[in-house]
This record gives C-alpha cells, structure tokens and sequence, in this order.
C-alpha cells in the first residue's frame, strides 16, 4: 500500500492518545478517575485524587500502557478460551468420526489412503479463508501425498440464502464438471462477491452455465449443503476457516500453524 508523507506538524503526545481511540481513552480515562475517587479515602493525604489526576494529565501515555495492557490480557484470554474450544471440537469428532466423513460429493484432492488429510470448513466471503487460500494450495503442491478435502459452510448469509450460499453451490456444481480447483482459486481472490461476480468465475473457468444452473437448483447439491451444515453444528464449529488434520482442530488459521501440523501428523 502507497502512503502519502505526513508534511504536518507532529500532534502533541495528549493529541496522538486521543485521535483514533478517542472514545476508548476517554472511557478508560473515566475509569480511572473512578477508581481513584473510590479508593482516595483510604490513601495517605487528603489531596490523593487530585494529584493522581494531576499525574494523568501530565502524563497521558500512562493511560496508553494500562491500555495496551488491558488490551493484551483479553487477547491472552481470547487464546485460551480458543485453546478449549479447539479441543472441545476435537473431542467431538473423535467421538463421532463419521462427522468428518469424505464421501463421493466432497471436492478431495490427494491420494485416498493418504496417512495425512486435511480439512477445511469455509465461506468464500470470509476475509480468513480468502487470506490463507493461497497457502492452503501452495501446500496442496507442497505435500502431493496429503489429502485436502473442501467443505462449504457458508455462514456469512446469516439464515439467508445469499451470495456465499450461490458461491458454495457454483463452487460445488463446478466439481462435478471437473473444474473445482480453478474456481476456488478465482472465487478466493474475488474481493467482493455477488451472483453477478460467481456467474463470471465460472464462465471464464469453462464451466458450462446450463449444466452448473440445473446442478445449483437440484436436490443433490442441497442435500450435500446440508449435510456439510449438520456436521458442522454438531462438531461444535464457531467460525471459518476451520483446518482438521487428521481430525484434529488447528488452534489457528495461520498457515505456517497449519503447516506445522501436516509435517508432524507426517512424522507421527
């Protein structure tokens, strides 16, 4: 991304605390003035508040650092609440393999009796699943003895049948005519998708429209859609893109984490 130099005079140190997070500053702010009203009765010296205060205005970056450490708490909650969600929903596959299950209507790539497979679960409007794609097929090159298996779960419509529904069906309609890996790769890099948008990927992919509107309208496909979504609500998923290997649950959608699993379910 191009930046345009900043000619303007450096804002003030108060002023850089205040734009852009003005409103959770000032929140913060609040807060603590709060705090030091309540605990200013039990503290030494009568003037305690008003110095503290005093301090803080002084001193605005301190409430920059209590802030960020705020910040850095909830994220390392976030991690551990993710951590128990992942092997919470890995507890549930194992327990009922079936919902991992790679039957004839899944988009698979790799060999059959491959040692490794992996998962994913995902909507093709989903800004995660459109940043890793690349590397999911990457690796798919990488790691020609891994099995990749595919499966839409378009969430993003809400119970709406909307765009990333009609993307999940196109996707899957493309399979049929052999032509799924192209069109996954043009539907993920795809900024913004619309039908207008996912009836294009397929023309310029040679997917013949005729075919892929009656396979998108039929029952097998909805069938198939539904199956996916069953799976999904019963393996307890909480959002796209979800990575099994070896149906365990990746704790991230980072690619490098997701990389790392393949080569040591290999090594196990």
């Amino acid at each position: 991304m191009t930046e345009t130099p900043d000619t303007a005079p450096a804002p003030s140190t108060a002023s850089r605390l205040l734009s852009g997070n003005r409103a959770g500053m000032a929140a913060l702010a609040v807060s603590v003035v709060a705090l030091i009203i309540s605990v200013a009765p039990y503290a030494t010296g009568t003037d305690f508040g008003s110095r503290v205060k005093t301090y803080l205005v002084q001193n605005p970056e301190v409430l920059q650092e209590v802030s960020n450490a705020l910040d850095l708490k909830a994220q390392q909650q976030q991690i551990v609440e993710n951590r128990q969600k992942t092997v919470e929903i890995t507890a549930r596959a194992t327990a009922n393999p079936g919902l991992l299950a790679v039957d004839s209507r899944d988009a698979a790539f790799g060999p059959a009796d491959a040692k490794v497979t992996v998962i994913e679960f995902f909507d093709f409007r989903c800004p995660g699943c459109k940043a890793t794609a690349p590397e999911v097929l990457r690796m798919m090159q990488a790691h020609p003895d891994v099995r990749f298996v595919f499966k839409e779960w378009p969430i993003l419509d809400g119970p709406a049948n909307g765009v990333s529904h009609y993307a999940a069906r196109a996707a899957q309609a493309a399979h049929r005519q052999g032509k799924y890996l192209p069109v996954f790769r043009a539907l993920m890099a795809q900024p913004s998708l619309s039908e207008e948008a996912v009836d294009a990927i397929l023309q310029a992919n040679g997917v013949s429209m005729s075919q892929a509107e009656a396979a998108m309208s039929g029952p097998e496909i909805a069938r198939h859609m539904a199956d996916m979504q069953t799976s999904a609500t019963a393996l307890g998923l909480i959002g796209t893109p979800t990575f099994f290997v070896n149906g365990k649950a990746s704790e991230s959608i980072q690619p490098a984490a997701l990389e790392r699993a393949i080569r040591e379910a290999k090594a196990g």
